[in-house]
């Protein structure tokens, strides 16, 4: 077992299915009380789940969705790489003038992310895109 808040990562190829959601918030919460992270643990499953369930929801095909957590001392890095290479709707800033609406099955998961997380973010791969979000660690 790594030593307390020593640099850790996991890279894991999920299958490309809704079975993988439950798969990445236990592997992201065995991650994080593994390693002894204060990053918050539910909230970190909250997200992942949601970047996962977007990659399955959006990405053609059935190529893997890949998993990457990276702990550090201060923070926690989840990043979700998948086939699809458009860009997942502002993870910044909220379109102006489109509010999401509480009721709507679809639409919550970027304004979580954006609302949740430290910093979010996505970028090109070179076969789809990686979305990503980091979590501080309390002290």
């Amino acid at each position: 077992m790594p030593e307390p808040h020593s640099p850790a990562s996991w890279r894991i190829a999920l299958p490309h299915t809704v079975a993988a959601v439950p798969i990445a918030r236990a592997l992201v919460r065995t991650a994080l009380i593994d390693i002894g992270s204060t990053a918050d643990t539910d909230t970190a499953e909250l997200l992942t789940a949601e970047l996962v369930a977007n990659a399955v929801e959006h990405a053609p095909g059935h190529a893997p969705i890949e998993l990457l957590i990276e702990l550090l001392p201060t923070q926690c890095q989840v990043e979700v790489r998948d086939s699809n290479p458009t860009p997942p709707g502002d993870l910044s800033d909220p379109v102006p003038g489109c509010e999401v609406d509480p009721w709507q099955e679809h639409g919550r998961g970027l304004l979580l992310i954006r609302t949740l997380s430290t910093a979010c973010g996505h970028r090109p791969t070179a076969s789809g895109k990686a979305v990503w979000f980091t979590l501080t660690a309390t002290p």
